[in-house]
């Protein structure tokens, strides 16, 4: 496997993250996306820790984590490391919430399950 490009451009990046490159542009804007290097053109270029962080960013909101919370998270990874403690005990609590909808999540499942079997039952009757 070939690693990747030192340097990507928004499309190349966008294509990798499976984001737009209008969201790509709205993440800068918002500040989840800080110190966006520039060609001498002026264009953006993304690097590995670009889709390093990316990849945090989508993994958070696939899990539920909101925007304000992934911002504030971002705000105080751009502060360093007198904040991960911080970092940590957000992180931390969005691991909380994720457990608990994760419990409730197999207690819908085993409900279904359990109402499916009682219609396999009935057919088979």
């Amino acid at each position: 496997m070939s690693e990747a490009p030192v340097r990507l451009s928004i499309q190349q990046f966008a294509q990798r993250t499976g984001l737009s490159a209008d969201t790509l542009r709205y993440y800068e804007k918002i500040g989840l996306l800080r110190h966006v290097a520039r060609d001498a053109s002026g264009f953006r270029v993304y690097g590995p820790r670009d889709l390093e962080w990316v990849g945090f960013i989508l993994r958070l909101k696939d899990t539920g984590m909101a925007l304000d919370d992934i911002i504030r998270y971002a705000d105080l990874r751009e502060r360093g490391e007198s904040t991960l403690a911080a970092r940590q005990s957000l992180l931390e609590a969005h691991a909380a919430k994720l457990q608990d909808r994760l419990e409730r999540d197999r207690e819908h499942l085993t409900a279904l399950q359990a109402k499916i079997e009682l219609y396999r039952q009935q057919t088979i009757a």
